[in-house]
């Protein structure tokens, strides 16, 4: 542990405040979005400012602390908290600055994608940004990002264009195509141990209002909807969107009384394109859906659809896998398994990672999954 002096010169040094397990606030600040996760760390540092993860790095360096790196704290392995280390909480730096002309947007590090959605869609634009807009712009990005924007943009790292980063010596660097190349591919995938990243500066599309939602069906017909959903991705245009998913349908509006709490099968659907009837006319011909929330909408409202329903501190249990197909013996075994959804939040979902991001090389970036 290192000697009290040494922590009071820590906190001379910031601007930001430095929160010890004998201070107020203590075990509120060690919260993370996984209920499950339950760490006791040494210090958590609120950074204000670079200067402040400067400090904060080469503090915990010097004193051979273990260090966990939080932005939004979704990790569901609980990679930003830590015990009887120093935590980095990048929340404070919270801060976007969008250029229209060049259609970017910089975005301090502890930004969530509800803040970046809300300062892009003023001028019509947007990037991939998962599907919720709690999570953190950060562990989103360096893990890769899925999203509803997927098929239709590429992941998240495929539109980072630059980031800034404090090195473990604590050294201030840039990484992007022309900079510090090699962080710059690793950081697109390889996870938060490059480094402490402070911002982000991503690439904006023009999207603006989407023609998207979820259609569910009844769960006896789940094997027809996948095998059928199976064939429609692969040769879909990039526009369209959609992962399928196992849900036990809340017990709240805007869902109807007759289907709370009913296990059920769907797509959540995100449609960029201007043909919206065209395209989905096939696919409403396809099966009448239990439910149809699929319409036009605002980008950042099917971003935060979901929300409400995964709250912080439930307790996660996640696991995922890739695969390059979705054979009819794997259909029969997610019906298995669909069927018996344990609890309202218990799902699966399966997201098509095609369209754009698949034109991306394998080895083009540290994510390799493509």
């Amino acid at each position: 542990m290192p000697p009290t002096h040494s922590i009071e010169e820590l906190k001379a040094n910031l601007r930001g405040g430095v929160i010890e397990p004998h201070d107020h606030g203590y075990d509120d600040a060690r919260k993370v979005y996984n209920g499950m996760i339950h760490k006791k760390p040494l210090l958590i540092v609120r950074c204000a400012d670079v200067a402040d993860v400067i400090y904060s790095v080469d503090f915990a360096r010097e004193s051979n602390l273990l260090l966990a790196i939080r932005s939004g704290g979704h990790n569901a392995g609980g990679l930003g908290i830590c015990d009887d280390g120093l935590v980095i909480d990048l929340a404070p730096i919270k801060y976007t600055r969008v250029d229209p002309a060049e259609r970017t947007i910089t975005a301090g590090a502890g930004c969530t994608w509800g803040d970046v959605d809300h300062a892009t869609h003023a001028f019509g634009l947007a990037t991939p940004s998962g599907i919720l807009s709690t999570t953190g712009v950060g562990g989103l990005t360096l893990g890769g990002g899925i999203g509803h924007l997927t098929r239709k943009c590429g992941l998240t790292i495929d539109n980072l264009l630059s980031a800034d980063l404090v090195l473990a010596d604590g050294k201030f660097v840039r990484a992007c195509a022309e900079e510090n190349t090699d962080l710059f591919w690793a950081i697109r995938g390889g996870g938060g141990n490059f480094g402490v990243v402070t911002s982000f500066t991503f690439r904006l599309h023009p999207i603006d209002t989407v023609y998207g939602g979820p259609m569910l069906y009844e769960l006896g017909e789940t094997a027809d909807v996948m095998k059928w959903y199976r064939d429609l991705i692969i040769e879909a245009p990039d526009d369209l969107s959609g992962f399928f998913a196992f849900l036990t349908v809340p017990p709240a509006s805007p869902f109807p009384e007759h289907l709370h709490m009913k296990k059920m099968c769907g797509i959540v659907w995100a449609y960029t394109g201007a043909k919206a009837e065209e395209i989905f006319k096939p696919i409403r011909a396809f099966k009448k859906a239990a439910l149809d929330f699929v319409g036009p909408l605002p980008q950042p409202a099917l971003q935060s659809m979901f929300d409400t329903i995964y709250p912080p501190g439930l307790q996660w249990y996640w696991r995922a896998d890739f695969v390059n197909e979705l054979s009819d013996e794997a259909i029969a075994q997610h019906v298995c398994f669909g069927t018996a959804l344990p609890s309202m939040h218990s799902t699966m979902h399966l997201y098509p990672i095609n369209g754009a991001a698949s034109r991306i090389g394998k080895h083009d970036t540290a994510w390799n999954y493509r």
